[in-house]
């Protein structure tokens, strides 16, 4: 008979059982042991905004000292133990701790769009903000904070979404790119700047259209052996 995932709540941290067990969720489950031989955090603002992957307690410890203020999750708020250690750690380190969830396999909404603008425009600086593995969705909202903040022309920002980073846009994770580029071609069609915002969200309110996008989109045979079942991305 199929084991069913136990449930999480924050109350499991205050008994040294729940709290050894969130642990091995974060290092095992959540693949956090991999994370101290391979380290996926980048700079792209010098002095305002990094990228990362699932902090532990100690990686928040060590963001707060290098002047971290605020901690984005692009996770969601799934019960999980790494969550509620996360949120712990932030609380006792006094970091503003901040959940934007994002989708690692769906062209992004316009919601989303709109609600990263709103996002970076609000958000206490220096900010870290991070997935599970960095790469993905964490590349997603680098691009879009790079062109929204620092003046970054879209086809540049989409850099961030590359396999330096670990994004594999041959597999199902790169619907994102196949999404964004469209506004690219909009932009060389029709006169538009690939440096301006305000053209940008004039293509995600008239032109684009998020679930066509997913439905045109065709990844590979091999990139998704290589995000699903060796990488296993969230």
């Amino acid at each position: 008979m199929k084991r069913s995932n136990p449930t999480w709540t924050r109350d499991d941290l205050e008994t040294p059982p729940g709290r050894r067990r969130a642990w091995r969720h974060l290092l095992f489950t959540d693949h956090g042991i991999l994370r101290f031989f391979y380290d996926n955090s980048h700079e792209i603002a010098p002095g305002k905004m990094w990228r990362t992957y699932q902090p532990s307690p100690r990686h928040l410890k060590n963001w707060a000292a290098k002047g971290v203020k605020t901690v984005i999750n692009l996770r969601g708020e799934k019960p999980s133990g790494f969550l509620y250690l996360e949120e712990e750690a932030c609380e006792r380190l006094g970091l503003h701790f901040i959940t934007f969830k994002t989708f690692s396999r769906e062209a992004p909404t316009k919601e989303i769009l709109h609600a990263a603008r709103k996002l970076f425009d609000e958000i206490t600086y220096p900010a870290v903000m991070h997935c599970k593995s960095g790469a993905d969705r964490a590349g997603l909202m680098s691009a879009l904070y790079m062109f929204f903040r620092e003046g970054v022309a879209f086809d540049d920002a989409l850099e961030q979404l590359s396999f330096r980073y670990g994004h594999v846009r041959q597999g199902k994770t790169g619907v994102i790119d196949f999404a964004l580029e469209q506004f690219i071609d909009y932009a060389k069609a029709n006169g538009k700047s690939l440096s301006s915002v305000e053209d940008f969200f004039e293509w995600v309110d008239e032109v684009y259209d998020p679930a066509a996008a997913k439905e045109q989109f065709h990844s590979t045979g091999w990139g998704d052996f290589l995000t699903e079942r060796i990488l296993r991305r969230e």
